[in-house]
Formats: structure tokens, C-alpha cells, sequence
């Protein structure tokens, strides 16, 4: 990966380096974070592209999956770029979702929260288009005008509608520029609110009715325009999507990691991330970190890796909640070095992630303690010993 790194712990996945970014954000966009990646692709795939997009659908597929370790060289031999991997799951989900842009189809993102569905998102709108900030955040408080338009009131009662006036949506932006759009949380917005985007992905324009029997009553979509949405299954039934909306969309479920050295290495990279833009060293011992992403594997499947029935908590044992769980770790062990073992504090934090949806999901948490943890500490793993110990601490 490139050194510019994005930090954060929602759902993304990153590299080992990080800088300040000298724009004093906390986050940076993709397009940002990897501009260099994307400008070396440009110029190394000079394949056939969709209209309007910058890279070809191969090189979107290795800007969001990396080579694999090998270095890239340009056909005049001029510059290699090892190209980093920032999505960790099934490359062939990665293709799929590009054959679906290429195709000018919706694509809609579903899964467990905490599965990188906005980041890949992310990347593959920074990808395609250049920029990831076209975007729509659904909540039950979004209106139709934030997905279609709205206006410029001191304009309108000015001189009366006009183009001028119109304030674009991000939506309306991508389709005029023949750009990626996103909607992040489709199932969180109303239904007569998701109702709106039917006819934008079927006709592919939008009716504006104050301009009508103007050459701008109509305002249709670039070539190159597609529509990128994600939704959490946990919000399945809060604003289901109706039959017609779902037809407009080619369904991709990002599920969670399936390696359990793949997301120690994740959870590994994105906390010492955390900590050093803290500007503190990352301390957090291996088998803490192993011991951690175990622990949450096992509570999110509800199988233990010997195989033994674990009882699962309501709430989502993510991949960025373990993230945010060794990220704490390590800046406990930075900012309070020497006052207890970073893996005595372990137990308290499963515990307060298990608290966020039930709190009695406590009592499952104690239940997992009294038969993997035990049996683990038994069977005579140091680590599993210590958290057996501190078994008193689940009981508070």
C-alpha cells in the first residue's frame, strides 16, 4: 500500500504505514490515501475502459485486492509499484461488483455491520470515477430531495426556477458527470424515500416538473453513471426495500473474514495504525492480539475453532469492533505503561462490547469463559490460563 493510510476503525481494512495527512484530517478519502496507486494504474493498464472511468476493470480489481506482493512495472520500465491489498476478502466478489458498474447496473452491498461494505464502496467509486464523495447518508430523517434536488431559494424567488437555481443532489452530480454515486444505509431511508431512486435506475433521468417544457425539464444520466448502495442485514424489516427497487440491483454480500491469520494481521495493522496517529508505539504482544480476534471469531459464529458450541451474543462481533478493542489495548498500554498486563484489561472490553445490544449477553459471555476459555486453559495455553483467571472480572 501506499504510505498515505486511512485509520480508522468502522470497516476499513488497511496497511501497516502510517503519515499525517497534510490536510489536518482524520480520514482520508481513497482517492486521496492512494492517489499514487491510481495515477501508476492509469498508466499501467491501457486496456479498453468503460465510458468515463479511469481505470480499466482489471486495475480496479488490483487497486481494491493489491498484487499480491509483486511489484508493477510500467511497459517503458520506467517506475514498479507494489500495489497494496486494502480489501481483504474473495476476489471474485471484487470482479463481480466491477462487471456490475461496467454493466451501468445498480450495485447493492449487504451484510453484517462491521463487513467493509462502505469501504469497498469507497474504493471502488475512487476507482472508477476518481472520487468517493458523492455520496448519501440514509437515515429515516432523508428526504426525497437529497437523493433527486433541491433549490436555491434567494434564486428562485429572485428570477424563478431555473437551472441555475436547482441545487444538484450528490446522485443528480454523478449522473450529469457520468460518476459513481452512493448511498450508504439504503433499508435506513423511508420507503417513499428508496421509491425515488426506482425510476432514476430504471429511466435513468429525472423529472424536474418546475422546469418542464424547458430543455432542463429532463435531466438524464452521463454514460458511465451507476449507483452503489449498502444496507446492514441487522436492519432487515426496518424499511424494506420493495420488489422494484431490489430489481434494480445486483446483490453482493460482503461477509466477514473467513482467515483467522488474514483478520489477526488486519486488526494487527489497523490498531497500530490507531496508536501511532495517537502518536504512541503499538505494544500490544501477538498472543494478545491472537487471543482477541479468537475470542471474537468464536463469539460470532457460535463454534469455537476446536469446534465446540459457543452461545452467540445479539450483538455483532465485527471485524472493526475488534479493531477498535486492540486499538484501545494499545493506547492503554502507551498512555498507562506498567500499571497491569495489556491482557488483564481484555475481559472488561469483550464485556463492554457485548453490552451494546443486550446486556444480557453478559451471561453468554461468562458461558463462553466457563467452556472454551476454560477448556483452552486446561488443555495448558498460557495465554487461556491468564483469561481464566480473570474470569472474576465478567461477574462484576
Amino acid at each position: 500500500m501506499s504510505t498515505n493510510t486511512r485509520t480508522n476503525t468502522r470497516e476499513n481494512q488497511g496497511p501497516e504505514e502510517v503519515t499525517a495527512d497534510p490536510a489536518g484530517r482524520q480520514v482520508q478519502p481513497p482517492e486521496d490515501a492512494f492517489a499514487d496507486e491510481l495515477e501508476f494504474l492509469a498508466a499501467y493498464d491501457t486496456g479498453p475502459r468503460p465510458p468515463a472511468w479511469r481505470l480499466t476493470p482489471r486495475a480496479v480489481v488490483t487497486f481494491v485486492v493489491g498484487s499480491n506482493g509483486e511489484a508493477l512495472k510500467l511497459a517503458d520500465g520506467s517506475r514498479s509499484l507494489t500495489i497494496s491489498q486494502k480489501f481483504v476478502g474473495e476476489r471474485a466478489l471484487v470482479e463481480r461488483c466491477v462487471v456490475t458498474l461496467a454493466g451501468e447496473r445498480g450495485l447493492l452491498l449487504v451484510g453484517e455491520p462491521g463487513t467493509a461494505k462502505s469501504m469497498l464502496s469507497e474504493l471502488l467509486a475512487a476507482a472508477v470515477c476518481g472520487t468517493s464523495g458523492l455520496t448519501v447518508q440514509g437515515t429515516a430523517g432523508t428526504t426525497e430531495d437529497q437523493l433527486k434536488y433541491g433549490w436555491n431559494y434567494a434564486m428562485l424567488l429572485a428570477s424563478g426556477p431555473s437551472r441555475d437555481a436547482l441545487v444538484p443532489s450528490p446522485v443528480l452530480t454523478a449522473m450529469t458527470r457520468g460518476a459513481v454515486a452512493r448511498v450508504e444505509e439504503v433499508t435506513r431511508c423511508l420507503p417513499e424515500v428508496q421509491d425515488a431512486l426506482v425510476s432514476l435506475l430504471s429511466e435513468r433521468r429525472i423529472a424536474v416538473p418546475e422546469l418542464a417544457g424547458t430543455p432542463d425539464g429532463q435531466l438524464h444520466s452521463a454514460p458511465g453513471f451507476t449507483l452503489i448502495a449498502t444496507a446492514n442485514l441487522r436492519d432487515r424489516g426496518v424499511s424494506e426495500m420493495s420488489a422494484a427497487l431490489k430489481r434494480r440491483f445486483n446483490f453482493e454480500t460482503v461477509g466477514p473474514i473467513t482467515d483467522l491469520d488474514a483478520e489477526t494481521a488486519l486488526v494487527r495493522r489497523q490498531a497500530r495504525g490507531a496508536v501511532e496517529r495517537a502518536g504512541a508505539a503499538f505494544a500490544v504482544d501477538d498472543a494478545v492480539l491472537e487471543a482477541l480476534v479468537t475470542a471474537f471469531r468464536d463469539l460470532r459464529t457460535g463454534r469455537s475453532a476446536e469446534g465446540w458450541e459457543v452461545e452467540r451474543p445479539s450483538t455483532v462481533m465485527s471485524t472493526a469492533e475488534a479493531v477498535s478493542v486492540a486499538g484501545a489495548l494499545g493506547l492503554a498500554s502507551a498512555y498507562f505503561p506498567g500499571d497491569r498486563d495489556v491482557l488483564s484489561l481484555l475481559p472488561g472490553h469483550l464485556l463492554g462490547v457485548v453490552r451494546k445490544d443486550d446486556p444480557t449477553d453478559a451471561a453468554r459471555l461468562l458461558g463462553y469463559w466457563d467452556a472454551a476459555v476454560r477448556r483452552r486453559a486446561e488443555q495448558g495455553a498460557a495465554t487461556w490460563r491468564t483469561l481464566w483467571d480473570l474470569r472474576h472480572v465478567l461477574e462484576g
